[in-house]
C-alpha cells in the first residue's frame, strides 16, 4: 500500500489563498485579470482552472505525476508552502531578441502536495501568473527520489469551450484550423488558441531539462480536453542530484500578435553563465542554394571561389556571415566523412580566413553521422581554432528524448567553444533555451521555403509565423529572388518559389531568428537596390519589435526597430490580394522620411513574380497612416529613418 500511495497524482495551479480553512488557493496576476486556482477535489484529485476577467477558459484539469502511465494516484493534502509574493520585477536585458529590454513581472507562489504514507510530500509546485499567461511547474522532493525511481506525467488542459486551434507540424503546413471537438489522437506544440476574437491562447512549455522528453499533446474526438503524454521520466539516483519538470505554459493575449510579441517563454528559463558577447546576431548568405546558379557566364557552385564573392558581397553590405552546407567534408551520410578532414577541408579553413579579413563569419555544417561516429567535442574545438562562428546541424537521429540531450549537450559545447548553432530537420521544439545560451540563435522549427516548394505556399508563411514563431526563433531561409516563371538553374529543388520578391524581403524581416539565413546570388540581389537596401537595413539586435497587425493564415504587418534606430515595415499575405491600413502611431517625436516598397498592380505570386514599385520618399511622423498594397501571395516592405 505504501507504493501505491506514492504513486502520487500531482495536481498543478496559480493559488491565491481564499480562505485559511479553504482547500482552494489562487494565484492572480500583478494587473488582477487573469486567476490560476489549484484545489484537491473529492475523489482526492489534485485540480487547477484558469479565469481571465472572472470567467473561465481552463476549466478543472487534473495535473500531476504518477508511477504509472495509465493512471492517477489520490493526493492526500494540498498546502502553501508560502505566501503569495509579488509582484516581482526584473528587467531582462537579452543580448539579442525581439527588443532590447523586457521587464519581467509576475506574481507566484509555492505548494507542497502530499500523501497519506508520505505526509512529508512528495511534490512541490511553483505557479506564477503574468499580465499575459500563467505557468507551472512541479519537482520531487527527497523523500519520493528515495521511494520511485521513475515517473510518468499526467496534466490535462480542459479547455472551457469548443474553440479553434493550430499546431505545429513538421515540415508541414499547420494543422488548423480546427475545432478542439474535431481533434483526434496526437497533436505536437507549440499550440495557439483562438477562444473570442479578442482572446488568444498558446500552450507550450519553457525551461525543459536535458532528461526530459519534449512535450506532445493527446485529445479524442468530440473533446474539448488536451493532456500530456505521459513518457517516463528517470529520476536521478543520487538524493541530491536535482530532476524539475518542464515549465507548463499558456500565454495569453487579445490578438494573436501579441503572442508573437511575448517573452514568457525565454523569461522562464535562467539567466546565461558566462561571456556570449562573441555571439553576432543578423543576416547570413548560405551557399546550398547558391549551387548551380549562373550569371553572365559565371557558374555558382559550393567551393572556394564561389565563397570569395558571397564573402565580399556579405563584407560589402554588413551582413554578419556566410553558412557552408552539407558535404563540404564529405558525402554528409556517410560514416567515413571525417569533419575536419575530409574533401574541402582545407578550402573551409582558407575561406574562414578570407572572411576574418573581411569582419565576415563563417558557419560548417555538420550532419549528426559526423557528430555521432566522431568526437563531438574534438570536432566544436577543431572548428574554433580555425575561426569557425557557427554550426548548422542537419537530421539528428533518436527518440525526442534522446535528441534533447543531445541538443543540450551540443548547444553547450559549441559555447565552450564559441560557436552559435542552428538545428535543422526536425529539430526539437524552442523552449527558450536562446536566454540561457544566447548562442542557440535560432532552428528549423518549421518548414524551410526553399526545401518545401511543394508544401509551402504563401498562407504557410502568414501561419508559421502566428504559431511556430511564437515558440522561438525560426530558421525559414526566406529571401529569394530568382523568381521568374520556370524553374531555376539550381542543383537542389530547383522549383518555382510562390512569391513575390517584395514578399520575399518582407518576410527576412518578419521571421524572428537570430540568423536571418537568405539564399540567393549577390546578382539577384544587386538586381533590386531599394530592396537589397531595406535588407541590409535589418541590423540586429533588435530595439524594439511590434506586431502591428495580422490574422492567422491571412496576414502579418511586423515593425522592427534596428540597432541604428531605423524602422522598418514588412508586411506579407496569403493569397488574397489585400489594401492595409498602417498607423505609425509607434515612432517617437519628430519628422522621419519612409521608403515604401510593395507590388505593383500586375504583380501575382504565381504569374508575375519579379514587378515591384518604389515610392518617392515621403515624409512621416507618428500621425501618418500608410496604405499598403499587397499582391496575391505578395507584400511590402517599409524603410523609415530620420
Amino acid at each position: 500500500m505504501r507504493k501505491l500511495f506514492l504513486l502520487a497524482a500531482f495536481a498543478v495551479s496559480f493559488l491565491c489563498q481564499a480562505g485559511a480553512q479553504s482547500d482552494v488557493f489562487e494565484v492572480k496576476s500583478p494587473d488582477k485579470k487573469i486567476c490560476f486556482s489549484l484545489k484537491s477535489s473529492p475523489l482526492f484529485k489534485l485540480t487547477y482552472k484558469v479565469s481571465i476577467a472572472g470567467k473561465d477558459v481552463i476549466d478543472w484539469s487534473q495535473v500531476g505525476y504518477t508511477h504509472s502511465a495509465d493512471n492517477a494516484c489520490d493526493v492526500a493534502s494540498l498546502m502553501a508552502l508560502s505566501e503569495e509574493t509579488g509582484p516581482t520585477l526584473v528587467v531582462w536585458k537579452p543580448l539579442w531578441g525581439k527588443r532590447s529590454e523586457v521587464k519581467d513581472v509576475y506574481n507566484s507562489r509555492t505548494f507542497q502536495i502530499s500523501t497519506a504514507s508520505s505526509p512529508a510530500g512528495i511534490f512541490t509546485m511553483e505557479v506564477r501568473v503574468y499580465n499575459d499567461g500563467v505557468a507551472f511547474r512541479m519537482k520531487p522532493v527527497r523523500a519520493m527520489k528515495n521511494e520511485v525511481s521513475d515517473l510518468y506525467e499526467h496534466t490535462d488542459f480542459s479547455f472551457a469551450g469548443d474553440y479553434t486551434a493550430w499546431y505545429y507540424n513538421g515540415e508541414r503546413h499547420n494543422i488548423g484550423p480546427e475545432k478542439l471537438s474535431d481533434a483526434n489522437g496526437e497533436r505536437l506544440p507549440i499550440m495557439i488558441i483562438k477562444a473570442a476574437d479578442d482572446l488568444y491562447m498558446g500552450l507550450h512549455e519553457a525551461d525543459l531539462s536535458a532528461e526530459g522528453w519534449p512535450m506532445r499533446l493527446r485529445s479524442e474526438s468530440g473533446s474539448t480536453k488536451m493532456s500530456i503524454i505521459p513518457e517516463k521520466s528517470v529520476l536521478p539516483p543520487a538524493v541530491d542530484d536535482e530532476f524539475t519538470g518542464a515549465w507548463r505554459v499558456l500565454m495569453i493575449g487579445k490578438t494573436p500578435g501579441d503572442l508573437v510579441d511575448s517573452h514568457l517563454i525565454e523569461l522562464l528559463n535562467p539567466e546565461p553563465e558566462g561571456d556570449f558577447s562573441w555571439v553576432r546576431p543578423g543576416v547570413y548568405l548560405w551557399d546550398w542554394r547558391i549551387d548551380g546558379a549562373v550569371w553572365e557566364g559565371y557558374h555558382y557552385g559550393m567551393n572556394y571561389d564561389s565563397w570569395t564573392r558571397m564573402i565580399d558581397f556579405a563584407a560589402e553590405q554588413g551582413f554578419q556571415g556566410l553558412v557552408l552546407d552539407a558535404n563540404w567534408y564529405g558525402p554528409e551520410f556517410e560514416k567515413d566523412s571525417d569533419p575536419t578532414k575530409g574533401d574541402k577541408a582545407r578550402d573551409v579553413q582558407r575561406i574562414i580566413q578570407y572572411g576574418k579579413g573581411k569582419g565576415v563569419g563563417v558557419w560548417l555544417y555538420l550532419n549528426d553521422v559526423a557528430g555521432t561516429n566522431y568526437p563531438i567535442e574534438e570536432t566544436l574545438a577543431q572548428y574554433e581554432e580555425w575561426g569557425a562562428s557557427g554550426v548548422k546541424y542537419g537530421f539528428m537521429n533518436g527518440n525526442p528524448q534522446e535528441k534533447n540531450r543531445k541538443t543540450q549537450e551540443i548547444t553547450a559545447l559549441c559555447a565552450k567553444h564559441h560557436l552559435m548553432v542552428d538545428y535543422h530537420d526536425y529539430p526539437v521544439h524552442p523552449f527558450g533555451q536562446m536566454r540561457t545560451y544566447p548562442n542557440a540563435v535560432t532552428r528549423e522549427y518549421c518548414k524551410a521555403q526553399l526545401d518545401g516548394r511543394q508544401i509551402f505556399q504563401p498562407k504557410t508563411f502568414v501561419t508559421s509565423v502566428f504559431v511556430n514563431m511564437v515558440a522561438g526563433p525560426i530558421d525559414q531561409n526566406n529571401g529569394f529572388l530568382e523568381l521568374h516563371q520556370g524553374r531555376t538553374t539550381r542543383k537542389d529543388n530547383n522549383q518555382e518559389v510562390p512569391s513575390t520578391v517584395t514578399g520575399e524581403i518582407a518576410r527576412t524581416l518578419i521571421t524572428w531568428s537570430g540568423a536571418t539565413v537568405i539564399p540567393d546570388i549577390p546578382e539577384y540581389y544587386y538586381k533590386y537596390p531599394q530592396l537589397l537596401e531595406f535588407l541590409s537595413a535589418e541590423k540586429q539586435p533588435w530595439q524594439e519589435s511590434i506586431t502591428l497587425a495580422g490574422e492567422i493564415g491571412e496576414y502579418i504587418v511586423m515593425a522592427r526597430q534596428n540597432a541604428d534606430g531605423d524602422w522598418l515595415i514588412g508586411a506579407a499575405t496569403n493569397e488574397d490580394a489585400r489594401t492595409l491600413s498602417v498607423p505609425l502611431s509607434f515612432l517617437g517625436k519628430g519628422k522621419y522620411t519612409a521608403t515604401v516598397n510593395s507590388d505593383a498592380e500586375d504583380t501575382h505570386y504565381r504569374t508575375n513574380r519579379e514587378t515591384f514599385k518604389t515610392e518617392a520618399p515621403q515624409k512621416v511622423n507618428k500621425k501618418t497612416v500608410l496604405e499598403l498594397n499587397l499582391a496575391p501571395g505578395g507584400g511590402a516592405c517599409v524603410l523609415i529613418r530620420r
